[in-house]
C-alpha cells in the first residue's frame, strides 16, 4: 500500500453490518453483502473531497456476530498499516449492535496516531433514508482531518463525534441511536469539516503482549428480588466477573458472601446499570452498598459502563495482568475524563 503525498489518504475497512446489508432473495431479510468497495461507490460525494480513499474487506459479518479475536486481528492489522506511515486515517464500518463495544475494545488496542474513526448505519442502504452514505462521508471527512491526528479511537454517527469510552448505543432503530449521556458530543461534522470541541478522555493501554490467554468474563446484573443463587453457580465458570449494580454500585445484601468469596479468587468490577453516571466509593455504607463491597475487594468502574468495564477486564486477563495491576488499571479508567496525554 503506497500514500498519496499530495493529500491525506484513508483507508476505509468493511466488517459487515446494517451498512452493508441488502436483502436476500431466498427471504427477503437483510444480510452483509456488500463489500467496502461498494460503500464507497455509494458516496458520490467523496469524489469532491482531497482524500485519497483505499478500500479493505475485513470481514462480513453482522455487529451481533463479531468476536474479541477478530476485533483484536483487526487492531493489529490496522497498528501495522498505520505504523508503515502509509495512511493518515482509517475509517472502520460495521454493525451498531456492538459498535460501542469495539470501539472501546479498538481504543484499548490500538496506540497509533493516525485516528481510527468507526462508524456505521440504522438503515440498511436499500430502504429510504438509508444513512450510511452519509455517515461514511462524515467518517472519512473526520478520519482526514489533521484536528483527530493522536486523538486515537473515534465514534462517528449521524454528524457527531464520540468518546468510544463514553458513547452508548440508546435506541433500537433510530438514526441518532448513538448518544454519550455523561459527556455529550465531542464535536461534528459541518460544512464538510470537523468542528472538535472537546478531545478523548485518556485510555489505558493495558496490552504488553499478545491476547493468548483464553478467558471468559461474565457481566451480571442486579435485579429486584434475585437471591444470588444463579450468581454463585455461574462464578465457579468464570475468570472474571463485572456486576452491573443498582444506582451508585449496590447489589442485594445477599449477595455480600457470595461476591466478597469471590473476590479473593477472581476480579470482580462493580460497575452501574444505570447507563449514565458514576459508581461512587463511600457515600452509602449498608451491606451490599459500594462502600461496603469496595471493602470486601471489588473493584469500582466509575464512569464505565458494564459492556466497556467488561471489555478492559477482559483484555486485562488475556494480556495475563495480575489483580493489582487491574486495579490499578481501573482506577483511572474510570474516573472522571481528562485530557489524552
Amino acid at each position: 500500500m503506497t500514500k498519496d503525498r499530495t493529500r491525506p489518504t484513508v483507508v476505509v475497512v468493511g466488517l459487515g453490518g446494517t451498512i452493508a446489508m441488502m436483502p436476500s432473495d431466498r427471504d427477503g431479510a437483510a444480510r452483509p453483502t456488500l463489500s467496502a468497495e461498494d460503500l464507497l461507490a455509494a458516496v458520490p460525494q467523496l469524489d469532491g473531497t482531497d482524500v485519497a480513499i483505499q478500500t479493505l474487506s475485513f470481514a462480513g459479518k453482522p455487529g451481533a456476530s463479531l468476536t474479541l479475536d477478530d476485533i483484536d486481528r483487526l487492531a493489529g492489522r490496522l497498528r501495522a498499516m498505520a505504523g508503515e506511515g502509509t495512511v493518515d486515517g482509517i475509517v472502520v464500518t460495521q454493525g451498531t449492535d456492538t459498535l460501542e463495544e469495539t470501539a472501546y475494545l479498538l481504543s484499548l488496542l490500538y496506540t497509533e496516531r493516525a485516528p481510527l474513526v468507526v462508524t456505521g448505519a440504522m438503515r440498511a442502504p436499500h430502504l429510504a433514508g438509508a444513512d450510511g452514505p452519509a455517515n461514511l462521508l462524515a467518517a472519512v471527512t473526520v478520519a482526514a482531518s489533521p484536528h483527530a491526528r493522536d486523538l486515537g479511537v473515534l465514534v462517528v454517527f449521524n454528524d457527531e463525534v464520540f468518546d468510544p469510552a463514553r458513547v452508548r448505543k440508546t435506541h433500537s432503530t433510530s438514526t441518532g441511536a448513538f448518544t454519550a449521556p455523561d459527556t455529550g458530543a465531542l464535536g461534528i461534522v459541518a460544512e464538510g469539516a470537523l468542528r472538535l470541541l472537546a478531545v478523548p478522555a485518556h485510555q489505558p493501554h493495558p496490552l504488553t503482549g499478545s491476547l493468548d490467554r483464553q478467558v471468559r468474563v461474565a457481566l451480571y446484573t442486579a435485579t429486584l428480588g434475585d437471591d444470588g443463587a444463579l450468581l454463585e453457580t455461574l462464578l465457579d465458570q468464570v475468570d472474571g466477573i463485572v456486576i452491573a449494580g443498582f444506582g451508585v454500585g449496590h447489589v442485594p445484601e445477599s449477595w455480600v458472601p457470595v461476591l466478597a468469596k469471590a473476590a479473593q479468587k477472581i476480579p470482580v468490577v462493580l460497575a452501574s446499570r444505570t447507563g449514565a453516571g458514576t459508581t461512587l466509593t463511600r457515600a452509602y455504607g449498608f451491606d451490599g452498598s459500594e462502600k461496603d463491597l469496595l471493602s470486601r475487594g471489588l473493584i469500582g468502574a466509575g464512569h464505565l459502563d458494564p459492556y466497556k468495564a467488561r471489555h478492559l477486564l477482559t483484555v486485562l486477563l488475556r494480556a495475563g495482568a495480575d489483580t493489582d495491576t487491574i486495579r490499578a488499571t481501573f482506577a483511572p479508567a474510570g474516573t472522571t475524563p481528562q485530557g489524552r496525554g
